[in-house]
């Protein structure tokens, strides 16, 4: 039994030793960039020896994949949760997941920093670009399966669900190179001021327009006062 009780307690412990290490390569790409993030540097900014990183992250580009590979999955996993969290209709799913980008927990400079030094790696580098773009890739397809049920017919969905994206990537792109110009609470105003101007009729700039039914059974946007 306390053989069995280690060998969890050790399983735990390389876990969290894992995190901690992909926690400082956040923190190490943010301050030095992806050239200037090394085994050694992430070393010195977490208090370990190179041989302790060596022991759980072979190489450097073992180090910058799993880290790339954690911030994916984190992102994926908060839109998906927003999503799951929203109200019922089209228009308040959308929302969330828009708005959801500029959630403190994922929005960080730290964060948006280490993105920056990854997608500018990715043209070069095949595995980064590959996750980059199946992260992409679902988060686009969700937005455009939500924007088919609200355009008004003749518009094309997923033009506007990539324009929707393009805009959101826009704003983190500014807050990294810019946070002086922009913060964080004013790119969410410019989001959902974005929906509101690209879908006037399910959006308002303070949100999504409540939902009367049709004599269809059908939800329509409630008339809005001229």
């Amino acid at each position: 039994m306390s053989i069995s009780t280690s060998t969890g307690r050790t399983r735990i412990n390389r876990a969290e030793r894992r995190s901690e290490l992909i926690d400082a390569t956040i923190d190490c790409l943010a301050r030095y960039g992806y050239e200037g993030t090394t085994i050694g540097v992430v070393a010195e900014a977490v208090g370990m020896s190179r041989g302790i990183v060596n022991f759980h992250f072979e190489t450097k580009e073992q180090l910058l994949l799993e880290t790339l590979r954690f911030l994916s999955d984190e992102y994926r996993d908060h839109w998906r949760a927003a999503l799951a969290q929203a109200g019922p209709s089209t228009a308040e799913r959308l929302w969330a997941m828009v708005l959801a980008d500029f959630d403190r927990r994922i929005c960080t400079p730290r964060k948006l920093a280490a993105w920056c030094a990854f997608r500018g790696e990715a043209k070069a580098r095949p595995t980064y670009r590959s996750m980059c773009n199946e992260t992409d890739l679902e988060n686009l397809g969700v937005v455009a399966d939500l924007c088919a049920e609200l355009v008004p017919p003749g518009i094309d969905a997923h033009k506007l669900a990539r324009a929707i994206v393009c805009m959101l990537e826009g704003l983190w792109l500014h807050l990294m190179i810019a946070p002086k110009n922009l913060s964080r609470e004013e790119a969410r105003e410019v989001a959902a001021s974005h929906l509101a101007i690209v879908l006037p009729d399910h959006f308002t700039s303070s949100g999504p327009i409540p939902a009367v039914r049709s004599s269809l059974g059908r939800p329509m946007p409630e008339a809005q006062p001229s």
